[in-house]
C-alpha cells in the first residue's frame, strides 16, 4: 500500500462535518484536526498503481465543505 497525506482547508464551521464524512466514507486511515493554514490532516493508503491525483480529485475534493487541499506524497518511513 502507498501512503500519502492530504491537508484540507474547510469552509468556516465545516471541519467536523468534513471529518465525519471522511470517516463515514471509510477511505481515510487517520484524520487529525490541526491548527494553522489547514484544518485537517488526513492519511490515506492506496494500492500501488493507483493515480493519487484522481483519487484526491474524485474521492476527497468532492466532499461538501472542503475549500482547498494540499497533497503530500511520502517516500520512506523511518
Amino acid at each position: 500500500m502507498i501512503p500519502f497525506f492530504v491537508q484540507i482547508k474547510c469552509n468556516l464551521g465545516k471541519s467536523y462535518q468534513v471529518a465525519n464524512q471522511l470517516a463515514d466514507a471509510e477511505i481515510a486511515s487517520e484524520i487529525y484536526s490541526t491548527a494553522g493554514d489547514y484544518d485537517l490532516l488526513v492519511k490515506f493508503y492506496v494500492e500501488p498503481g493507483t493515480d493519487i491525483g484522481h483519487f484526491v480529485n474524485e474521492k476527497v475534493q468532492t466532499i461538501p465543505g472542503i475549500m482547498d487541499t494540499k497533497t503530500i506524497i511520502t517516500f520512506k518511513a523511518f
